[in-house]
């Protein structure tokens, strides 16, 4: 079955029907490139299915991509889907704003281009706001490898192809930021945080993130009452394709991360910015390394590239991390003006 095939067939799943006691969701969809429109039409599909208040893709400076997808609500393919144009500077977190703005829900989702929502997931979403304290609900993301999982690729490393990581609670727990792939908010708590930073966020085919966990840093700091719930069984599936699947995408993807948790960690103070990593550092890294020399003694050869992919991933991020960080000091530093 081919690709297309695959995504076709999501359409034929039964809906849960609204249900008028939740708070209505929009759910914003961005994207910015005409290589992944089938993978974005089956996203759009696996939403609709599940009965939003509002769906909502914006499109980020692509008049191409944004005509096509106009096209495709006129003609039927995209029933109800609001078409918009990135009305901030290009990249993630400029199209994710701009969704934002044009959202009318009480609750606003994000959902990658190249993801799918699985069925349950918008009432899993609504069910996590039954608690007013509760600003976030955020779900799993499961990877969709394209030409199969590498073995040398550790699962302690799938936020590298924006996946959850095997790190991350097995249940309903609170957290300090979700997988940009599949997050909600409170509408009010984006409009009182200002929504996403500029400073950070992906543009185009780069490698830089972190805006979601800036952003829900802030959004989990509003009140003193104020958590993000992480739910699993609001889930999405990512896909993956070849080319984040090689070792030269882990190490460029790592390097992109550790700049943005340095930019993240000036934005919001080391305690809050570096939290969860001194968590996963401490915890599920060693575990991870363990894992793999396990299997290895265990007859896997592969584990023991994976203990090895680990210690490398984390290399990396530090590397990354360093290099913004001493970017950041040098700009900082005064000049000296010679006369």
């Amino acid at each position: 079955m081919s690709t297309h095939d695959v995504h076709s067939a999501l359409t034929i799943v039964e809906p849960d029907p609204p249900d008028p006691s939740r708070p209505t969701v929009s759910v914003v969809i961005c994207a910015y490139t005409e290589v992944r429109w089938d993978d974005m039409c089956a996203a759009v599909n696996s939403v609709l299915e599940q009965h939003p208040h509002q769906v909502l893709l914006v499109i980020d400076h692509n008049d191409m991509l944004r005509h096509r997808a106009e096209r495709a609500v006129h003609d039927g393919t995209f029933a109800g889907v609001t078409v918009l144009a990135n009305q901030e500077r290009r990249g993630l977190s400029g199209a994710r704003n701009t969704g934002v703005a044009a959202a009318t829900g009480e609750v606003v989702a994000f959902l990658d281009d190249d993801a799918r929502a699985e069925r349950g997931w918008l009432t899993a979403l609504q069910t996590g706001y039954a608690d007013p304290s509760v600003q976030g609900v955020g779900g799993e993301v499961s990877p969709q490898w394209l030409t199969g999982r590498p073995r040398w690729f550790p699962a302690e490393f799938d936020w590298v192809v924006g996946c959850t990581h095997s790190g991350m609670p097995r249940r309903t727990s609170p957290v300090r930021n979700f997988v940009g792939a599949n997050m909600s908010l409170r509408r009010t708590a984006l409009e009182s945080l200002g929504g996403f930073s500029a400073e950070l966020g992906r543009t185009g085919a780069d490698v830089a993130g972190c805006e979601e966990t800036e952003l829900c840093i802030r959004a989990g700091h509003l009140t003193a009452e104020s958590w993000l719930r992480y739910e699993p069984s609001a889930a999405v599936m990512h896909t993956v394709p070849g080319d984040r699947s090689t070792w030269r995408y882990f190490v460029r993807r790592c390097l992109g991360e550790g700049r943005s948790k340095a930019t993240v960690s000036r934005l919001a103070g080391s305690n809050d910015g570096l939290a969860s990593e001194r968590s996963y550092l401490t915890r599920t890294i060693p575990v991870g390394v363990l894992r793999g020399l396990r299997a290895a003694l265990c007859g896997d050869p592969a584990g023991l590239l994976r203990a090895g992919a680990i210690v490398c991933g984390v290399g990396a991020t530090v590397a990354g991390f360093a290099q913004q960080h001493l970017v950041t000091l040098l700009r900082r530093a005064p000049r000296t003006v010679t006369r």
